[in-house]
């Protein structure tokens, strides 16, 4: 056998599936969790607001703000709990985290009859959920190279989103009817996930540069692979605090996404059916579970700024082709938003881990800080602009507003940031090098 034969195999790179098969154990605890936490979480929430208004008499307008009030700080939330996943551990705060969402579905069962109970462990559900999440994204690229970390990202949103889309279907008909038993199937379902994530290992500390910019000691940035290269072509970075970029693009796409998310069903229901638009959502689901994984080499080699032009524009394209409100389109609509949500969410946690020095949990609260306000600000905008359209007697304007947003926003945010960032008044000191070559 020649050397080039004997060798040549070592260059070849490893399938996903090579890649997959070689999972850590607790690697392997993590995605299942991913899969069976959403499934137990999503069997229940989606149907608070039934719950809690017909079950327990409260009124829409406070059923809604108790939800917004609960979804605020289980996104806002991950923020504390990136600062106490460093101060106690990654393992020992996930810990904490599904102890405390145990005792929460737990609560639901004395909040059957008690609207204060079933509020309280709403809002311990989402205590729970915002310190467990930036702790176990953080624990599953801990001490992974780069190149590795699309790949288990994209496998563990896959795991998501079809906890996800189970969920609902599974708990659907026993929300109204046994109520006391799903409730108690879903504590079991938690109590045993903590268990399991008991038994991991608690992890190494990370090693982190006492100031940025100088993390081995010979005054150079640490590096951070490719990501640091597209943060310059975007011509915005920052060598201190919070990647703002990926941060800000965070904002504003949970912010067009959330329109999405709000209004597909009280649009597409009256316009098909309710069957019809349960096979959107599955639709939606297969495609992000099958497709992210697939995806996630190809996005994470793609410059920031293609990923960006190339996300809003499916986004913006989307929301263009709802407005047409024929069944086709709708469907047609919802996969090009699918598209969009799989490209840009992936690639901005990527981008926003090779920016920042800081720890992946403190990264990874941030995130979802930035996708809090986001979903927030889309509350708040979403309920007045659909019942303008609506009033107006052409609801797909609200969705050809959203695609204008899509197409606009996004350059003019760069702008300001690249303005903000090259201006040493504004920054605080001198623009950084990347910025100044723009």
């Amino acid at each position: 056998m020649t050397p080039s034969r004997r060798t040549s195999p070592s260059h070849r790179p490893p399938s996903r599936l090579t890649r997959l098969a070689h999972l850590t154990g607790p690697q392997c605890v993590l995605l299942a969790g991913s899969f069976l936490i959403p499934l137990g979480s999503f069997a229940v929430l989606p149907f608070m607001s039934v719950l809690l208004h017909e079950r327990l008499g409260m009124g829409l307008g406070t059923v809604g703000v108790v939800l917004a009030a609960a979804s605020f700080v289980q996104f806002s939330g991950s923020a504390i709990g990136a600062a106490v996943a460093e101060r106690i551990g990654l393992q020992r705060t996930m810990l904490l985290a599904l102890v405390i969402r145990t005792a929460g579905f737990a609560g639901f069962l004395p909040g059957l009859g008690h609207p204060a109970a079933a509020v309280t462990a709403l809002f311990l559900v989402s205590c729970g959920a915002a310190l467990y999440l930036p702790a176990n994204k953080a624990y599953l690229v801990h001490r992974v190279e780069d190149e590795r970390r699309p790949l288990l990202l994209s496998a563990s949103s896959s795991a998501l989103n079809a906890g996800i889309a189970l969920g609902p279907i599974a708990a659907a008909p026993f929300v109204l009817s046994a109520s006391a038993g799903l409730f108690t199937a879903v504590t079991v379902l938690f109590a045993a996930i903590t268990a399991g994530h008991a038994l991991l290992p608690v992890e190494n500390p990370e090693r982190r540069p006492e100031e940025p910019g100088d993390g081995d000691g010979t005054g150079q940035p640490p590096p951070h692979g490719e990501g640091r290269d597209q943060a310059g072509e975007s011509g915005v970075t920052a060598r201190a605090g919070p990647p703002l970029l990926p941060f800000a693009i965070t904002v504003l796409s949970m912010y067009v996404f959330m329109f999405f998310q709000h209004y597909l069903s009280v649009y597409a229901v009256p316009r098909t059916s309710t069957v019809f638009y349960g096979l959107v959502l599955a639709l939606y689901a297969v495609l992000l579970v099958v497709a992210q994984p697939l995806l996630s080499d190809w996005i994470a080699r793609l410059p920031y700024t293609r990923v960006l032009r190339l996300g809003f524009a499916a986004l913006a394209a989307g929301m263009g082709t709802l407005a047409v409100g024929h069944p086709a389109t709708i469907l047609a609509g919802a996969l090009l938003i699918c598209l969009g949500e799989l490209i840009l969410f992936l690639k901005n946690d990527l981008e926003a881990l090779a920016q920042s020095p800081r720890t992946p949990a403190v990264i990874f609260g941030r995130q979802r800080l930035a996708a809090g306000i986001g979903a927030f600000a889309s509350g708040i905008a979403g309920g007045e602009g659909y019942e303008l359209a609506e009033q107006s007697g052409h609801p797909g304007l609200f969705w050809t507003a959203v695609a204008v947003q899509c197409a606009l926003l996004p350059p003019l945010l760069v702008h300001i940031l690249r303005r903000r960032l090259s201006c040493p008044t504004a920054a605080g000191s001198d623009p950084p090098a990347a910025t100044r070559t723009h």
